[in-house]
């Protein structure tokens, strides 16, 4: 089986797109690229896809690798014969391949091998065969210094033909099938485990169900749980199943020797199969469940990376606290720090008019357009001292999520940023910056720290990696960085960039001054022509030298942009944004061998739109006045809230108290939901109902069915 053959089975796209896709991959074009700028050559496929094919075809690679090895490792032992070549070459099923490796496989010394050593194969041969009466007397004759009587024989025989049974490729697949059915996970209480932490997962001290109806997020809870030794669980089938199936596989008459046989399939099943394939079953629901939590981070991610931003504009942002203070920043419209203070107008210091001075003072000195305020300790008190202030032009006031702040203001990116300043200052910056560009703040922050997931610490943590940087990626590049004003760690994530790159982009933009045209970035160190390629038309330049530049038009199609304008008796910078023109210029004349239909049509949409923000205008927000803390709640209260995470199982909303609550799937809408991101989104504003509160365990149950 080809790459292209094993893709094609498991990818509903033509085979044409496939093969094109897997020669740009090979060419070492980056999956932004290939969706955008390659259109004509994938027939439209998008990233989603090609990421797909991405992974397959790196699948491929492993599984013909790990044959490779598994081939040369048998023919070594001088066990290769063409029967078992053919088999391991036909199959891509890894688990039916080490399956068959499974009798070579190199493991430590085993009871069968003692059996072995002991010279007891053949009479496991002679048991095996099942034509046999006498066996005791049979056994008699294996006796040596090393087998002191039949009893022990017969025992290392049973031991050689266990494993035989488990290296058996029909009763694995077979008893893997049952498992796959019927497997129950259970679970038990640890009766020395903390009682406090074992609170937490008080549901799961005695629980009992089918492993393959456990969702995601129930599975890795019980996972979690064991690990912090609360509970104990096993994973098991009804034995008598398997051991039937297994009887029936290997016992073919009622001779002495059947005896035997169902001695070894016991022992065989109990000692080596049921904890192996049980071990293996779990691994593929833990697989399964890394995977779909993993999409659900990186859903939640994408749609945090997107969230409408608040644009160039003079902020001043807040890191509220009590005792510490209010920490304060004036930013201006690049996100430079134009001033830091502290203010102390909650308790215990009480200095509300001296901080509603301060911060008049600010407005006004700054010119500040918004107020944005980070909606951890002290942000609704902090939200309401702001309002009582009788500015001149009252600002906008916003309160933004801090989650990951603190982690910012402590790297060594936030320290190369603000080297002088501690980092209470650095987090206030980041909660300021946020508002203005959340994408641009937040690729400077390792996902995993902006909690917008479920048991992300419990997942496969280079899966997790590898795909919140696949998202991060699509964010940016779906957005485009301006190159003169972009961080080092936003550069990072372009198309055709990477980490090494971004700092010699801005080295050279330090050394050198703002770049004006997209040509420029060849002269920057190490930045090659495919590079160049690939990152080019996600790269803008504001108020450059042409003004395709700050547009997704690739500089590869320049040319066919200028020869447009040109047949209409233009220049190519009077056809931004002219839609007469525009709607004037017939696509099939400028098809080249590179840019086809697809590619003009989206260039000409991009030439009426240029540098189009996909993202929607941050809005302002006002919580319940009435609802400072979890004590104010009543059952029945309608609140607005804004959406701040979403699971599998339904949404947490921030109704402005420090605890978030939980609207369950069932309670989003009337009627059933299959997934919660049918219904909302991340920072979606909501109006919900309180159906519960348990304010002993701080647990808020919220409905949207109103």
């Amino acid at each position: 089986m080809t790459n292209l053959q094993y893709i094609l089975g498991q990818v509903a796209a033509p085979q044409k797109s496939i093969e094109n896709t897997l020669g740009l991959l090979a060419e070492d074009c980056t999956i932004p690229f290939i969706a955008r700028y390659r259109k004509d050559m994938t027939g439209n496929l998008d990233e989603v896809v090609i990421e797909q094919i991405a992974k397959l075809s790196q699948a491929y690679d492993a599984i013909t690798k790990r044959k490779d090895a598994i081939l040369k490792s048998i023919a070594e032992q001088n066990a290769l014969t063409p029967e078992l070549n053919q088999k391991i070459t036909a199959s891509f099923d890894l688990t039916e391949i080490e399956d068959l490796y499974l009798p070579y496989k190199k493991k430590k010394k085993t009871r069968a091998d003692a059996a072995r050593e002991k010279g007891l194969e053949p009479l496991a041969k002679i048991i095996m065969a099942q034509n046999a009466d006498d066996v005791d007397f049979i056994a008699a004759k294996y006796l040596n210094d090393k087998v002191g009587n039949e009893d022990e024989a017969l025992q290392g025989a049973r031991d050689i033909i266990a494993e035989w049974i488990n290296e058996n490729v029909y009763i694995r697949k077979s008893l893997r099938r049952i498992f796959g059915r019927k497997a129950a996970i259970t679970t038990k209480a640890v009766k020395t485990a903390d009682p406090e932490k074992a609170k937490k997962f008080e549901q799961y001290l005695d629980w009992s169900e089918n492993l393959t109806k456990a969702p995601s997020h129930r599975l890795l809870a019980m996972l979690r749980a064991e690990n912090e030794g609360i509970i104990k669980f096993k994973v098991d089938i009804d034995s008598e199943e398997a051991i039937d199936l297994m009887d029936e596989a290997i016992i073919k008459n009622k001779k002495e020797t059947a005896v035997h046989l169902k001695k070894a399939i016991d022992d065989s099943y109990k000692r080596l199969l049921a904890p192996a394939i049980s071990n293996e079953v779990l691994l593929e629901a833990k697989t399964k469940a890394d995977a779909v939590a993993i999409q659900v981070f990186a859903g939640n991610l994408g749609q945090l990376l997107l969230a409408p931003p608040l644009g160039a504009k003079r902020i001043l942002a807040i890191d509220p606290g009590f005792r510490s203070g209010c920490k304060i920043v004036c930013l201006d419209e690049k996100g430079d720090l134009l001033y830091n203070e502290t203010i102390f107008p909650h308790a215990p210091q009480n200095e509300t008019a001296i901080a509603m001075k301060k911060i008049r003072s600010m407005v006004n000195a700054y010119k500040i357009d918004a107020i944005s305020i980070g909606n951890g300790t002290a942000s609704r008190e902090t939200e309401y001292f702001i309002k009582k202030i009788a500015f001149d032009t009252p600002p906008q006031v916003f309160v933004v999520s801090e989650a990951g702040a603190s982690v910012y203001s402590a790297s060594k990116i936030a320290r190369d940023e603000f080297p002088k300043y501690d980092v209470t200052v650095r987090g206030a910056v980041s909660i300021g910056r946020r508002l203005s560009d959340p994408l641009a703040e937040l690729v400077k922050i390792d996902p995993k720290a902006i909690g917008v997931g479920q048991y992300q610490h419990d997942v496969d943590q280079g899966n997790l990696k590898n795909e919140l940087d696949t998202v991060v990626m699509r964010c940016v590049n779906s957005v485009g960085v301006n190159v003169n004003t972009a961080s080092k760690s936003l550069l990072g994530y372009v198309s055709g960039i990477g980490e090494k790159l971004a700092e010699n982009i801005v080295a050279y933009r330090s050394e050198n001054g703002p770049f004006e045209d997209r040509r420029q970035l060849k002269k920057v160190p190490r930045l090659g022509e495919k590079a160049y390629q690939q990152a080019a038309a996600f790269i803008r330049i504001p108020n450059g030298k042409n003004p395709l530049d700050n547009s997704a038009v690739h500089p590869e199609a320049y040319p066919i942009v200028e020869k447009m304008a040109k047949d209409l008796k233009l220049k190519a910078a009077d056809l931004i944004s002219n839609k007469e023109a525009i709607a004037k210029v017939n696509v099939a004349g400028y098809v080249t061998p590179e840019i086809g239909q697809l590619g003009l049509k989206d260039i000409l949409k991009e030439l009426e739109k240029p540098g189009l923000d996909p993202r929607k205008a941050a809005r302002v927000f006002e919580f319940d006045p009435n609802v400072k803390t979890i004590a104010d709640l009543r059952t029945g209260m309608v609140l607005p809230g804004i959406v701040n995470n979403i699971t599998n199982f339904g949404c947490f909303v921030d109704i402005g108290i420090k605890e978030s609550g939980l609207v369950h799937i069932s309670q989003l809408k009337e009627g059933f939901v299959s997934d919660v991101n049918e219904v909302v989104k991340l920072h979606q504003h909501v109006q919900v109902k309180v159906a519960e509160v348990d304010e002993q365990r701080k647990r808020i149950q919220l409905t949207m069915i109103l």
